[in-house]
């Protein structure tokens, strides 16, 4: 199971690749299981400042292993205790993703489909090359993607979503970032370079700040409009009372680098 996932630290940087490309990547139980274990290890590393979520082969992610589902209809009760499991603990890991103290940013080539575009939209942000394609197809199969849809429902307009929902089409690279699914997108050939740019961008900054940051933006997207502010003011004063924040706006103020360790 450890071989399901790689992991290769370069600086502040975490990289995990998905590494069964045979399936394309799918979220099968062992899959999931070992990408909780590596986000928990890294949830833990205080050395990680951000977090490249990768795919080796030809697809980022084809979603969940329909052979493995397919085998669990064997099973006395028709599949429903492996079904409830699966996407029980699928739900689990996604869930961990926003709630990790580092930025995740997904690195995607080929195809995210139905659990793999749900991983895509749980990331922070998304680098993918001109050819990647996004869908959430299960209702191509009679399965419509209700367990995707939180995600993608959180990270596009509804209206976009619940088309890609119900029509089981592709969107391409282009449409994916109009519609904010990804951040960037790039050539092939430099999907890993960019995705590493904007990584390191990112793990340049306080990690301190990063971390409060990025905890008090996931909180404040399931509040009322004063609540959010009342809980983002809330994050800004714990912020700024840090040493290293009182540094920084010393170091603008002086017109000098800051003095961060």
């Amino acid at each position: 199971m450890a071989d399901l996932i790689l992991r290769k630290d370069s600086g502040h940087v975490a990289r995990l690749v998905l590494n069964s490309p045979a399936n394309f990547n799918a979220l099968s139980v062992e899959m999931i299981a070992a990408l909780t274990d590596s986000l928990r290890d890294i949830s833990e590393d205080d050395q990680v400042r951000v977090v490249v979520l990768a795919a080796n082969g030809r697809a980022f992610c084809a979603g969940h292993d329909l052979r493995q589902m397919q085998a669990a209809r064997k099973n006395a009760d028709g599949g429903q205790a492996a079904f409830a499991d699966l996407f029980d603990s699928c739900a689990r890991m996604m869930q961990m993703i926003p709630a990790l103290p580092q930025p995740v940013i997904a690195e995607v080539q080929g195809i995210a489909t139905a659990a793999g575009c749900q991983l895509v939209a749980s990331c922070d942000m998304a680098v993918a090359t001109e050819g990647a394609r996004f869908g959430v197809n299960g209702v191509n199969i009679g399965l419509f993607c209700s367990t995707p849809m939180v995600a993608l429902t959180r990270a596009i307009p509804s209206r976009a979503a619940f088309e890609m929902l119900a029509t089981g089409e592709f969107i391409d690279a282009a449409r994916a970032l109009h519609l904010g699914l990804v951040n960037r997108v790039t050539p092939p050939d430099a999907l890993s370079e960019a995705t590493m740019q904007l990584a390191e961008t990112v793990a340049a900054k306080l990690p301190a700040a990063i971390r409060l940051g990025k905890r008090a933006f996931h909180d404040q997207l399931r509040l009322g409009l004063p609540e959010a502010y009342a809980a983002s003011g809330a994050a800004m004063c714990r912020n700024i009372l840090l040493p290293e924040a009182a540094e920084g706006m010393a170091a603008f103020l002086e017109k000098r680098p800051p003095a961060w360790a």
